[in-house]
């Protein structure tokens, strides 16, 4: 089957902040009918989960505004600045938020949160050989950090208690490299400047 790709016939801009951007199209399907389509454009992110050693992680809790919760532990992420590669986006993430950044910084994979009213791709990391180094968080960020043992982490996952989407494909990754020897070869091959 050969899908066709849709026409945007206009875009207007519905609201802007420094986070997001919401914008209307007008959008012509291959059969002539348009639709309605609302997009919000957000960029791209990353996710860093942190080993401080092969059996624990390092994790953080925060209040989530949109969830009304505070009791979520969720790996490091946050968003990239403009010009500013992954790997360097990654670092920083890791620095702000946990106060170390990573001897190993490897890539395991990239998706988009929501690929159907979402302009979103997050990237992300394993990171090991941790050394301390501080960054300021952003103002509006408060942490509680915690190194926890990996494989209540994996428990929490697979009990849906975690919820954030790029903790729990990271944390997935991380148990299949881990129970397939897998480890060490993934990291070989993507091992970031």
């Amino acid at each position: 089957m050969n899908l066709k790709p849709w026409k945007t016939v206009s875009s207007r801009e519905v609201y802007k902040n420094p986070w997001i951007r919401v914008r209307e199209d007008v959008a012509e399907l291959p059969n002539g009918h348009t639709t309605l389509y609302g997009v919000c454009e957000m960029g791209e992110c990353v996710g860093i989960l942190p080993f401080a050693d092969d059996d624990h992680v390092i994790m953080v809790r925060q209040y989530r505004y949109v969830q009304q919760e505070n009791h979520r532990w969720e790996m490091p992420t946050g968003g990239m600045h403009s010009g500013e590669s992954r790997e360097a986006a990654a670092q920083r993430e890791l620095m702000e938020e946990i106060g170390y950044r990573a001897g190993q910084l490897n890539w395991i994979s990239s998706f988009y949160s929501s690929k159907s009213v979402c302009d979103e791709t997050a990237h992300l990391f394993i990171a090991k050989n941790l050394t301390p180094a501080q960054a300021p968080p952003d103002k509006t960020e408060s942490f509680e950090i915690a190194t926890l043992p990996f494989d209540t982490v994996l428990q929490w996952v697979m009990s849906s208690h975690i919820r954030d989407s790029m903790t729990v494909i990271a944390v997935l990754h991380a148990a299949q490299l881990r129970s397939t020897g897998g480890w060490g070869k993934k990291e070989e091959s993507h091992v970031a400047r």
